[in-house]
């Protein structure tokens, strides 16, 4: 019956009574069962497959989940330390798993955006069918991400309500809450049982459209402490730009274009660095990136080309609502 129900995504993962995996189950492991003579009163441990894919929930095993994905294992359980399945996911619905917690920031008042956010939360202000940060949480658990802490003040028991714990997204949600401003990433010192050894952390007014397995795939690849979001700006000069030494020219640049990179308010970052944000003090992400490049750790920047819009001023919200109707997200 469960096996019909499930249609396309037919499989059956079969535990015993600790939730322990021992095997799963497809249709055409029935059917081979019934070639075999077996009948419907054969123990179901018969014909199970004993040794299942698997994922273990907080280990960096996206090396295993890629082969999985491009194998073609779309529907794959993840189980805790002690074998026990805490989740099923499916790569018909999520792009990837990462092992990340993410953190949104949400506490802010959003004064620019007045007097929308006079009794609703920025978060919380639709752009298209759904909140803007519901896009952002959405987007994150679209990468198997479900492990979240959402950082709140002004206004904040709106958006607990909204989200709750999370259970109608098959996620995890808990709540910081900052008894006075602490900055843009100054609350998550609060934090102290994260699930994973990497941490993402993301403003709750950006509107994007980054791959997160990309962003995190480059952050291990260059074995880095403090990744950032960057996005590029290009700045035309009109003129010839001359590069001079005591007054005298050495050379000289026709109508060049300099790139310049701006902070957007996305980070990933290892675990161990969160020593560095003080407990209950104002601090900001810029404070996080100097103190970390003051004791030679590696932050490394991550361009980004495609879309991004951080959602501050009225325009920007105008533009949010065009935006989403045009956009792949």
């Amino acid at each position: 019956m469960q096996l019909n129900v499930l249609a396309q995504d037919a499989i059956l993962f079969v535990v015993d009574k600790q939730d322990k995996l021992i095997g799963a189950l497809t249709d055409g492991d029935v059917r081979r069962g019934l070639l075999k003579d077996l009948t419907i009163e054969n123990l179901v441990d018969e014909i199970i497959q004993k040794d299942p894919k698997y994922i273990t929930k907080g280990e960096n095993n996206l090396d295993k989940i890629i082969a999985y994905r491009e194998g073609n294992f779309r529907i794959v359980p993840v189980l805790d330390e002690n074998h026990r399945v805490v989740n099923v996911i499916n790569f018909r619905v999520i792009k990837s798993y990462l092992p990340i917690d993410a953190v949104i920031m949400a506490g802010g008042r959003g004064q620019r955006l007045q007097p929308l956010t006079d009794t609703t939360p920025k978060p919380l202000l639709k752009i298209g069918d759904k909140p803007i940060m519901e896009h952002n949480l959405d987007r994150l658990t679209l990468f198997g991400i479900d492990d979240f802490w959402v950082s709140v003040k002004y206004l904040g028991e709106q958006i607990e309500t909204h989200f709750g714990k999370g259970e109608s997204k098959n996620i995890k949600i808990e709540y910081v809450w900052e008894n006075e401003p602490l900055g843009t990433i100054g609350a998550v010192s609060q934090i102290k049982n994260f699930e994973h050894d990497y941490i993402l952390i993301t403003n709750s007014d950006l509107l994007t459209n980054i791959d997160y397995e990309q962003f995190f795939l480059e952050f291990i690849k260059q074995n880095a402490d403090l990744a950032i979001l960057t996005i590029p700006y290009q700045v035309n000069i009109p003129y010839a730009v001359l590069e001079t030494d005591n007054g005298e020219v050495k050379s000289f640049k026709e109508k060049p274009i300099y790139t310049y990179y701006s902070n957007g308010g996305i980070y990933l970052i290892k675990k161990q660095m969160l020593n560095y944000i003080p407990k209950d003090t104002f601090f900001n992400a810029t404070d996080l990136m100097e103190e970390l490049i003051k004791n030679k750790l590696k932050v490394i920047s991550f361009p980004f080309s495609g879309y991004w819009l951080d959602i501050g001023k009225h325009e920007d919200f105008e533009k949010a609502h065009v935006d989403i109707k045009n956009i792949k997200f």
